[in-house]
């Protein structure tokens, strides 16, 4: 297992997804308020490489933010 110690993985955290035209998102400039298809109570999607992995919730400490995992998700069948 010590071979596992090097291995990366990119970890992203989804809070929301929106759709808008690209005329709107080349005009996007630094303090654009983009609007999500969330609230802050709802779960996020946790993604390792790009694939859902589970889900969470966002915790506030301080000035600090992080996400507890509260589900992992079922891993999807390998299609070799």
């Amino acid at each position: 297992m010590a071979t596992l110690d090097t291995v990366s993985v990119d970890i992203a955290v989804v809070l929301g997804k929106t759709v808008m035209p690209i005329h709107q998102v080349l005009r996007l400039g630094r303090g654009a308020i983009i609007e999500l298809d969330a609230t802050e109570s709802d779960d996020v999607q946790i993604l390792a490489n790009n694939l859902p992995v589970a889900r969470g919730t966002v915790v506030v400490n301080g000035n600090r933010i992080a996400v507890e995992v509260k589900e992992m998700l079922p891993r999807a069948p390998d299609h070799r």
